[in-house]
């Protein structure tokens, strides 16, 4: 077997290129067996440019054909690759490079001119369009041990740091998407996530790829650039968050439909059963939630195509072990209780660079996030240690409140967030999106929560806005609502 995430992608690239397979439908037809040459020749150009096993690079370009081919040539050639925001300004790529010790970038002929950074650096620069060499590159010494894929994210102080994922974190995350999904090469995907994501990469690229699936990429998300595709390209199934099945909503044809659509896939934020079933009822298929982390590559539950189940996030990937613990004494929580989700097995990272800060202990990730099984093994996420609003000495669950304001026929979208309180500590506030035409109603839906939950969950202020702000792939932006409070 394969001891390499390339290998394995070069294995299936080799039998789907000999049954004739499509990998890339849109926005140009792309076969496998041209893909495939195409990231020989990536692999060579960067062993040609004097980058050897380990060595770590970063890759600026649209969502296209070639950056795909030269993020997998560069992992083919033994380099540590990942994918960097496109919109960064040149000076937080430069600090990103210096956290990790990246010495090469490669940036598309587009975006090139904002990256000269290079005399400012030690990061070697080339455009991505003079990287591509002649013949094929492989590294066939490449181990599950090896580094493979560098992901950023900050912590709460706002630098970045690097989480690095090994070849067979990045195998133990693909296999188990691939036999929980069901994957195939009759399968179309409608690729709307950025690259940077890990969902963008390893559920989204890696998973179709070995499966001998097709892709449709949309460069980003646009609601009515999406639904086109839907209508034009027959995909079987979409990924997003949140946020994007929201954003297509008010732009569907009601009681539309889409007949080679299987169902939709949802992960990365919380989602109220509200939302959970507008849009299963505006799309008419199944909306199937998923939960990870970046630190353990990228999907460790997820709900079973064929029974989802509402308000769960699923059950576990094969070759993952999710448990409960307390997160006080650190011991097993009983069957039925509620405990932080921790998370061991292959797909774990092997750590962050550029950071003190390591959330694994003895051998489990600690994932922040509070959660509870029920008798079938599905978990469903019941809050997150973080956002704990304590009131007072009380623990208030953000996601108790934002579950019932999502039920009001006024609200579209809710956030709740913990602001400071001379007597009590702290307090929950709510942010509300309201539906057209409706005037916020504070006393009213102050009553509404009253209704449903104790004294202590109704917010001190509900304050409403036109949008919620959003992060980079789509979730609430938590940390903006509280700058916002602060400010």
């Amino acid at each position: 077997m394969a001891e390499s995430i390339s290998a394995r992608l070069r294995e299936a690239m080799t039998r789907h290129a000999s049954a004739s397979l499509t990998a890339i439908i849109a926005p140009e037809p792309v076969s496998y067996a041209h893909l495939q040459t195409r990231i020989d020749g990536f692999a060579a150009g960067f062993r040609t440019w004097g980058v050897s096993r380990g060595a770590m690079v970063g890759v600026i370009a649209p969502k296209s054909v070639d950056a795909i081919a030269a993020y997998f040539g560069a992992m083919q050639a033994g380099a540590c690759v990942s994918f960097l925001e496109p919109g960064l300004a040149p000076d937080i790529v430069a600090e990103q490079a210096d956290v990790v010790g990246m010495r090469h970038l490669v940036v598309d002929e587009t975006l090139i001119g904002r990256f000269d950074i290079s005399a400012q650096t030690r990061l070697a620069i080339r455009p991505l369009s003079d990287l591509e060499g002649e013949g094929a590159f492989i590294d066939e010494a490449l181990e599950p041990h090896d580094n493979a894929m560098l992901l950023f994210t900050s912590g709460s102080t706002g630098r970045p740091k690097g989480v690095l994922l090994c070849h067979g974190a990045l195998i133990c995350n693909a296999d188990g998407v691939v036999q929980h999904t069901g994957t195939m090469s009759a399968d179309r995907l409608l690729h709307v996530m950025p690259l940077y994501h890990t969902n963008g990469v390893n559920n989204q690229l890696i998973v179709p790829f070995l499966a001998g699936a097709s892709l449709i990429l949309l460069d980003r998300f646009k609601p009515e650039m999406t639904l086109a595709h839907l209508r034009n390209d027959r995909p079987t199934y979409l990924t997003g968050v949140p946020t994007i099945y929201a954003r297509m909503l008010p732009h569907l044809i009601p009681g539309e439909r889409f007949p080679s659509l299987k169902f939709l896939r949802c992960g990365s934020a919380p989602i109220t059963p509200v939302l959970h079933k507008q849009i299963e009822e505006a799309f008419g298929v199944p909306l199937i939630v998923s939960y990870g982390l970046s630190e353990a590559t990228c999907t460790s539950t997820m709900n079973p195509p064929e029974r989802r189940k509402l308000g769960t996030i699923g059950t576990v990937l094969a070759g993952q072990t999710v448990s409960l613990f307390d997160p006080v004494t650190n011991e097993p929580v009983p069957e039925g209780r509620e405990g932080e989700i921790r998370i061991t097995g292959p797909a774990l990272m092997t750590g962050y660079l550029g950071s003190a800060e390591q959330p694994i202990v003895d051998g489990w990730l600690r994932t922040g996030d509070l959660g509870r099984f029920d008798e079938d093994g599905f978990l469903a996420i019941t809050g997150r240690i973080k956002d704990v609003i304590i009131r007072g000495g009380e623990n208030i669950s953000p996601a108790l409140i934002e579950r019932q304001l999502a039920t009001h026929p006024a609200v579209r979208d809710c956030c709740v967030v913990g602001a400071q309180d001379a007597d009590l500590g702290e307090v929950p506030v709510a942010f509300v999106v309201l539906r057209d035409g409706e005037i916020l109603d504070e006393t009213g839906l102050k009553d509404f929560i009253r209704g449903s939950l104790a004294r202590i969950y109704v917010p001190a202020e509900i304050r409403s806005l036109d949008v919620l702000p959003t992060n980079g792939v789509g979730k609430t932006d938590r940390k903006s609502l509280r700058s916002l409070l602060n400010a």
